[in-house]
């Protein structure tokens, strides 16, 4: 992306085309990109999948010093500084590491939630102080960092938590009471960012930088978990617990700025995360089905274990094409500014984008994991097994850095919000197509002409439906939450879909593409015009009268309507080209 291009703005890819030649596609990655992610995969293949059944059983001191390992590495400090001791590399380079620690399992949740949710607080919101004092131990893991928001009454609804901070009769202490809950890397933090009510007012919510050395903090015991055995998982627990008054991080007041600002940045690492650890799944199930005889031939050569590995893998594409696009707008958005809070509020301008890749990203992993384990049959239940553990650590997430559902609510308000506030023109454009309705055409041709326009048809779509409830129901929207689900789905699908299509067309114009780059896009397309049509018509049903429904019905099949792909011969060339590679094909 050259610095002379026009960036869009957060969800501004549903009302204003984007070129080819303006999104950053994996294929383009620089010698220093590609440089980091071998660093981290070498990391990881020599260092923590040698000891990982170790890991699993949280043997003492072993995360630790792996941290260690991998702060000599300069893995934490990429966000951080260069005056703290760290690197600030673009965002990119840290969704880049976020992808490629996907093979570490469980202790991928200990790393990453280190060098993000335990390390960004301070780097966005702490003062020069504070920086000096933390920032250059946490870049090298002398200190490990750990992030206290969740408490056992209060999970999504993080300002409904208990934990309360009372300033001392001398002020020269905060004194913090409470108990947080499913705290990853509490076994062994030494820098806990904990958020609480100053004096029980939920408007005081507010951020403190707790030391474990701190008399008053204690740990419960290693919950027992489905999945992530690898990290550590505690409650922590305050008892009169007097945090030096400096130690309050940002002001009074501003803890749920802190709390989603730092969330969000988790998501579009985790959304990379989830993309990895899907090419991961591809690569182990295609060399399994290859090895794996039933009825005297190789599995692979199954229709249907076929099918699943081109969907696995066409799945992981459109995704990946999403997250590196949200990338390439936080890193152009970002430009060469190394100001923290600069850089927080660029990607705050990306937070649908950022909740999209995160909801995404984990629900084709799962995807990915579930037929994984499926292609493995019966050994895949088997702890012999590696899918068996992938399987397991998948599933956590769909719920942290927010549920999918918490983010699926975030989506169509954000965009409301925007548009009401002038920052967008979706409402004006909802408008302008609902005007003009007999100027919308079906979809015509074939191949990624089709495609293109059927995706337009669906941005389209998505933007009647959005402003169409807008209207009818204006802030009760927020309550109607299947209706803002199917919207949100709406939306995620069309940026999976739009991402894909401009990558493919990126690397044709650059003549790299495949018929197997050509083939993925078609049938994502295909498959998202069917869920998008019944989306709509269930939202509409929803909040239209019948009568209006009726013309809005009709709106919904003149868009989605097209002569269909062949899926399955199109699903056949993608799985040849995955078990040829007996991986996913299309890696960086």
């Amino acid at each position: 992306m050259s610095a002379d291009t026009p960036v869009l703005k957060g969800g501004e890819f549903l009302s204003r085309a984007s070129e080819p030649d303006t999104i950053l596609v994996p294929e383009d990655f620089n010698d220093e990109i590609r440089m980091i992610a071998q660093t981290t995969v070498e990391f990881i293949q020599n260092e923590v999948v040698p000891v990982m059944d170790r890991l699993e059983k949280l043997e003492p001191g072993l995360s630790e010093s792996l941290l260690r390992k991998a702060g000599e590495l300069g893995l934490h400090a990429l966000e951080i500084p260069e005056e703290y001791g760290g690197a600030n590399l673009p965002k990119l380079a840290s969704m880049v590491v976020a992808e490629k620690l996907a093979g570490a399992g469980g202790f991928n949740t200990t790393i990453s939630a280190h060098h993000t949710i335990g390390t960004l607080p301070t780097v966005y919101f702490g003062n020069d102080e504070q920086k000096k004092k933390y920032l250059p131990r946490l870049a090298t893991a002398e200190i490990i960092g750990a992030y206290a928001l969740t408490e056992p009454q209060a999970g999504s609804d993080a300002l409904g938590g208990r934990t309360q901070a009372v300033l001392s009769e001398d002020g020269q202490h905060w004194i913090l009471n409470g108990t947080k809950m499913w705290i990853t890397n509490a076994g062994f933090a030494d820098l806990f960012t904990v958020f609480a009510k100053v004096d029980g007012d939920r408007k005081k919510f507010s951020a403190f930088l707790v030391e474990r050395s701190f008399e008053g903090l204690s740990t419960g015991h290693e919950e027992k978990k489905m999945g992530i055995k690898a990290s550590s998982t505690r409650q922590v627990i305050f008892d009169n617990v007097r945090v030096p008054r400096e130690n309050l991080l940002g002001e009074v007041g501003q803890g749920a700025k802190i709390a989603f600002n730092i969330l969000n940045t988790g998501r579009f690492k985790l959304g990379a995360g989830c993309v990895g650890a899907s090419k991961q799944i591809i690569g182990i199930a295609a060399k399994y089905a290859k090895e794996r005889v039933q009825f005297g031939v190789p599995i692979a050569s199954f229709g249907l274990i076929q099918e699943k590995l081109a969907e696995m893998t066409l799945r992981t594409y459109a995704v990946e094409s999403a997250v590196y696009r949200t990338a390439g707008l936080i890193d152009a958005a970002i430009g060469n500014n190394k100001d923290p809070q600069h850089q927080l509020k660029c990607i705050e301008e990306y937070a649908v984008e950022c909740s999209i890749i995160k909801v995404m990203g984990s629900e084709v992993l799962d995807y990915t994991a579930d037929e994984g384990l499926q292609i493995h049959g019966g050994y895949g239940y088997s702890q012999d097994y590696e899918i068996e553990r992938i399987y397991r650590d998948s599933r956590i997430n769909r719920i942290y850095e927010g549920t999918n559902e918490i983010n699926r609510l975030i989506i169509p308000d954000m965009l409301l919000k925007r548009s009401l506030r002038g920052h967008l023109p979706l409402l004006a454009e909802a408008e302008k197509l609902a005007k003009n309705l007999g100027d919308i055409s079906p979809a015509e041709g074939s191949g990624m002409e089709l495609a293109r326009q059927l995706i337009d048809n669906a941005k389209k779509l998505t933007l009647l439906l959005l402003g169409g409830a807008a209207q009818a129901l204006g802030e009760n929207l927020r309550q109607e939450q299947e209706v803002a689900a199917r919207i949100a789905d709406m939306v995620m699908v069309s940026y999976a879909a739009d991402s894909a299509w401009l990558r493919t067309v990126r690397l044709q114009n650059k003549g790299v593409a495949s018929p197997v780059h050509e083939a993925m896009v078609q049938v994502y397309v295909e498959e998202a015009m069917a869920k998008i049509n019944r989306w709509a018509h269930e939202a509409v049903a929803r909040f239209q009268s019948s009568e209006q429904a009726k013309s809005f019905h009709s709106i919904i099949d003149r868009l989605t309507v097209h002569v269909p792909f062949n899926t399955v011969e199109l699903r056949r060339q993608i799985a040849e080209a995955v078990l040829k590679a007996e991986a996913y094909p299309f890696d960086f």
